[in-house]
């Protein structure tokens, strides 16, 4: 059994100090645009980089974000491996998207590449292409009359015949319990009226300094029994949410049904869009005592959530009914890594950012814990969850943990 528990890097500068940049991708690498047809009927594309190995590929994929220029793609080039880099159906738009039909997506993709060649499959999720690889993962290794048949909202998958390719290896780079979980975290439990974003139960207010906020960066404490009230608060709206959720599904079938019977129905064709407001209010943003790290004040939208929590930007803004249930419920979606990770049995690294704000260390020895691989190796490297550097003259992580990734993949035997 090969079970590393965390180790942390923090090196000075060294030669592998890469950026995304047309002349960072080695001269010999071979670039194919690829437009690809799933097996239920939906459009996915992605590029692969042809490297030094025509044999181990490294896939990287995001359910909602264009990662075909990722920052860890040259660093790969560079220690030899080729790269596939995945575009999902549904990039950049949380309304469609459903985690269980974006895995055809990906399967889409291990399919061409094992007829392109590849032996040596290896998953790089990073940050919710944690989530999205893993449950991929899952899904792959069941029967087909074991897979979920159905998403939470109610659509087939057709997953149960559908060709799914297995991986041979998985690394999860600055990964989140699933977007779900994520959203769980950070969701403001003093919102009172979902039709209403400026409602609010000033006793659950995250800002109300007589909870413990404030506006000096760095002060804010919160004390042990309002931050059990506020999880608890935050369970109940997203339990809140899904019942909305449910409930105009429903509406929406039920309309089906009566064009059916042939009873009037104009709802049939009108699929409702949730907007979930107030979605930047994770405690451990604001108290850095809670759970703490190298991170610094703030959160993954700005340094000031009370302007990020109410602006119209945010996790799980826009989103149908389906995809809420999918994706964003903490409460409803498969794609978190405590259902996931233990179905993993295959060489699995997990690389963590010590200045994250958006997974924390306690949330990341959980996702190790969980992991089911009995060869798992846990690393932690100062950045942040982008992999920038912490400090002005600190060397990026990113850089770090190009390296961390390349040694590993070399070790496994993966090139």
């Amino acid at each position: 059994m090969n079970d590393r528990s965390a180790s942390v890097v923090s090196e000075g500068p060294h030669a592998l100090t890469i950026d995304w940049f047309p002349e960072s991708v080695p001269a010999s690498t071979r670039q194919s645009s690829v437009t690809l047809r799933t097996e239920d009927g939906a459009a996915t594309s992605g590029i692969l980089y042809r490297g030094a190995s025509a044999k181990t590929v490294v896939c990287l994929m995001h359910p909602r974000e264009n990662f075909s220029f990722h920052y860890m793609i040259p660093g790969l080039l560079r220690a030899g491996a080729s790269v596939w880099a995945q575009a999902a159906r549904s990039v950049g738009n949380d309304l469609r998207l459903e985690h269980e039909l974006a895995l055809h997506d990906v399967a889409a993709g291990l399919r061409y590449l094992r007829e392109a060649g590849f032996e040596r499959i290896v998953l790089l999720g990073n940050s919710g292409g944690s989530g999205l690889y893993s449950l991929y993962h899952q899904q792959a290794r069941r029967p087909g009359s074991e897979r979920i048949a159905r998403t939470p909202g109610g659509r087939p998958t057709h997953l149960e015949t559908a060709a799914m390719p297995k991986a041979d290896g998985m690394i999860y780079l600055a990964p989140h319990p699933g977007q779900g979980r994520l959203l769980l975290g950070c969701i403001d439990p003093s919102v009172v009226d979902e039709a209403d974003p400026l409602s609010i139960d000033d006793s659950l207010n995250p800002f109300n300094p007589a909870n413990g906020y404030s506006r000096e960066p760095g002060v804010t404490r919160y004390s042990a029994e309002f931050v059990t009230r506020y999880r608890q608060a935050q369970r109940e709206r997203v339990a809140r949410l899904d019942g909305l959720a449910r409930r105009l599904i429903a509406v929406r079938q039920d309309a089906r049904l009566a064009v059916k019977e042939k009873r009037a129905a104009p709802r049939q064709n009108h699929t409702p869009i949730m907007t979930v407001w107030r979605t930047d209010a994770d405690l451990r943003c604001l108290d850095q005592t809670l759970d703490a790290s190298d991170r610094h004040p703030g959160s993954l939208w700005s340094p000031n959530p009370v302007v990020s929590n109410y602006g119209s930007v945010g996790f799980g803004r826009l989103c149908s009914p389906e995809s809420w249930l999918s994706t964003w419920s903490g409460l409803a979606s498969n794609a978190a890594l405590e259902l996931t990770a233990p179905a993993l049995d295959v060489p699995t690294l997990l690389v963590e950012y010590t200045g994250d704000q958006t997974t924390f260390p306690l949330a990341v020895s959980e996702i190790f814990g969980q992991i089911g691989s009995a060869d798992k190796t846990h690393v932690r490297v100062r950045g942040d969850h982008h992999g920038r550097s912490l400090a002005p003259d600190e060397e990026a992580g990113r850089y770090v943990a190009a390296r961390v990734i390349s040694g590993w993949l070399q070790e496994r035997a993966f090139l």
